[in-house]
C-alpha cells in the first residue's frame, strides 16, 4: 500500500494511535503549546476579541476548534473571552471538530469541570459538517497529523508487512513535486480537501493555526516517530515499525507553502504568517501577563512567566512553531 494509507491506518485506524485518548505528560504525549500554559489560549482569544471589537469578526458567530484533544485550548479561549466581555458567552456559539468518541467524552468531562452548564459545545465529526455564516476556527498541531506520501527522486514509498520499498511515482505527484521544488521528502495528503470543505461550509471565516515547520521544502525527510519521549527518524535502523505501529506517534514538519496553496485555491487569503513568538506577542500575551500579575502572588506570577518563556523562546517553541492565519 502507499505510505499515506499506512500512516492513516497508523493514526486513525480501528486501533490507531488517535483512536484512544492520550494523556499529556511523562507517560503520554509530548507537551504542546496548549498544555504548557493557559496564556496560549488566552492570547489567541484576545486576538479574536480584538477582531470582534474592530468589527472584523461576528460576535454572534462561532468559535470552533479542530482537533481539540482534551479541550484545553477552546476552554482557555472561552475563559478569556468571558473576562473581556461576559456577554460574548451568551452571543457566541462554540464547537469542536472531533471524530473520536473517546476524545469527545474526555472533552465533555473537562468542559463540564470548567464551566458547568454555562457553556454548551457542539461536536462535529468533520469540518464539512460545519455550515455557518461566520466562524473563528483555531487549530494547534493538526497539519502534521495529516497522512503523507514519501518521495525520493521519482520514486514513492510503498509499504508491506511494515517494510518500506520504492516504486515509480504517479505523474501527478511528480508534477506537484516539480511545482514545489521538492526532490525528497513528505507530501501531505488532504490539505486541499480540508481547505475546500472549510470554505464551502463557512461563509466568512478566520482560521488561525499553529504548527512546526517552514514555508519551504527541506528536500530531506523529517518524518519521525515519538516513542517514550524519544525521537526516531522513520528510516533509523533501530526503529521497528511493526512494534511502533499504532502505539507511538508519527509526524513530520509542515510545509506551510503547501498549506497556503491549498487554502488560497479554496478562496482564502493569507492574512498572516510568522513565528509563534511574534504571533503571541502581537496577540497580546505580554499585556495579559501584566494584567495577571495584579491579581496573584509573586511566586505564581514567576511560575506562569516561566511557562510563557517556553512558548516564546527561540530555542524552545518560539521560532520552530509558526502561526498562519487565513481569511475568507
Amino acid at each position: 500500500m502507499l505510505f499515506s494509507s499506512y500512516m492513516n491506518e497508523w493514526l486513525y485506524g480501528e486501533n490507531g494511535y488517535y483512536k484512544n485518548f492520550k494523556a499529556i505528560g511523562k507517560s503520554g504525549d509530548f507537551y504542546t503549546a496548549v498544555s504548557t500554559s493557559r496564556f496560549f489560549g488566552a492570547s489567541v482569544a484576545n486576538y479574536f476579541y480584538r477582531l470582534i471589537t474592530e468589527g472584523k469578526a461576528d460576535r454572534n458567530g462561532w468559535l470552533i476548534e479542530v482537533g481539540a484533544h482534551q479541550g484545553y485550548l477552546i476552554c482557555d479561549m472561552i475563559q478569556w473571552l468571558y473576562t473581556c466581555d461576559p456577554t460574548l458567552i451568551e452571543t457566541l456559539h462554540f464547537g469542536i471538530v472531533e471524530r473520536q468518541p473517546t476524545l469527545r467524552d474526555a472533552q465533555n468531562v473537562y468542559i463540564k469541570e470548567r464551566f458547568g452548564d454555562d457553556v454548551t459545545i457542539t461536536h462535529f465529526n468533520d469540518i464539512d459538517e460545519v455550515k455557518v455564516p461566520y466562524a473563528f476556527v483555531v487549530a494547534n498541531e493538526i497539519f502534521d497529523a495529516f497522512p503523507c506520501e514519501l518521495l525520493k527522486g521519482e520514486k514513492i514509498a510503498v509499504i508491506e508487512d511494515h517494510h518500506i520499498s520504492w516504486e515509480e511515482a504517479p505523474k501527478e505527484t511528480l508534477k506537484w513535486a516539480k511545482k514545489h521544488y521538492l526532490t525528497q521528502g513528505e507530501i501531505a495528503v488532504g490539505y486541499e480537501a480540508f481547505a475546500k470543505a472549510m470554505a464551502e461550509g463557512i461563509e466568512h471565516c478566520d482560521f488561525v493555526s499553529f504548527d512546526y515547520g517552514e514555508k519551504y521544502v527541506r528536500n530531506d525527510f523529517s518524518i519521525r516517530v515519538y516513542k517514550k519521549h524519544e525521537t526516531f527518524p522513520l528510516f533509523d535502523q533501530s526503529l521497528n515499525l511493526a512494534d511502533s505501529f499504532q502505539k507511538d506517534d508519527i509526524t513530520y514538519d509542515v510545509n506551510f507553502a503547501h498549506v497556503s496553496d491549498a487554502f488560497k485555491a479554496a478562496g482564502f487569503k493569507e492574512a498572516g504568517y510568522e513565528t509563534q513568538a511574534r504571533a503571541l506577542v502581537r496577540f497580546g500575551i505580554i499585556e495579559i501577563l501584566e494584567r495577571f500579575v495584579k491579581n496573584t502572588t509573586q511566586s505564581v506570577y514567576a511560575r506562569e512567566a516561566d511557562k510563557i518563556k517556553t512558548l516564546l523562546s527561540p530555542t524552545m517553541m518560539g521560532d520552530r512553531f509558526k502561526m498562519i492565519h487565513f481569511q475568507k
